[in-house]
């Protein structure tokens, strides 16, 4: 008989409030950055300089671009690209770019969702250049161009705003930046961290959150971006 005492079941009752609470932290956390970028897009002005990177089909980039702000738009999955093209390529204060955005420029892979085939529009923003994401097909990947972010704000900074959901390669490039003590060149910074996705990386998206909040005010950078 083992003496390993047993670890009780969740119920099916249990399982379904976790996931209603999870639900619910989701839908606040999205309430919040909605308000937040309607805040940051009421100081815009025309000449500003902002930044989308993960712009995907232009959400963001279209409230951005509405502000009569410079917007630089980074998108790396040509499937997504080619929506943003059709959607933005005769905006005159949209600039866009059919790359990713990393902490050093170069060649990289662009793996996407196992259900990209199925269904392309929504699993697009999936995409990502960070190996071991879960629910990525590894075989599935394209190269595509990696621009550096540090080099880019050296050549377009200051910047009044950067908005970053690049799927998990935004860890590199914030550990960075902190490194090189770049956020001053950033007015204001949000972004999405993805350590649910890859869990071998969860100590240092861990690490970083904990630097962040005591170097940074919210307003300044935040890593809540959803």
């Amino acid at each position: 008989m083992s003496d390993t005492p047993d670890i009780p079941q969740k119920s099916k009752v249990e399982l379904r409030a976790e996931k209603l609470i999870r639900r619910q932290k989701r839908n606040m956390r999205k309430a919040w950055a909605e308000g937040f970028l309607s805040g940051i897009c009421a100081q815009l002005r025309p000449g500003d300089t902002v930044m989308d990177c993960g712009a995907n089909m232009g959400v963001v980039t279209a409230q951005l671009a509405a502000t009569g702000a410079n917007v630089l738009a980074y998108e790396p999955d040509p499937f997504a690209f080619e929506r943003l093209t059709a959607r933005f390529a005769d905006v005159p204060n949209v600039t866009l770019f059919n790359a990713a955005v990393a902490a050093l420029p170069g060649t990289v892979r662009l793996m996407r969702a196992e259900n990209f085939d199925a269904n392309p529009e929504g699993a697009s923003v999936k995409s990502t250049i960070l190996e071991g994401g879960r629910q990525i097909n590894g075989d599935s990947a394209i190269e595509v161009q990696a621009l550096s972010f540090p080099d880019l704000l050296d050549e377009y900074g200051p910047v009044a705003f950067v908005k970053m959901d690049i799927e998990g390669a935004e860890l590199d490039i914030l550990e960075t930046m902190l490194a090189r003590d770049l956020f001053g060149q950033v007015r204001t910074l949000v972004a999405e961290t993805h350590e649910r996705k890859f869990r071998d990386l969860r100590p240092r998206f861990h690490a970083l959150r904990t630097a962040v909040s005591e170097r940074f005010s919210p307003t300044h950078v935040n890593l809540d971006w959803i």
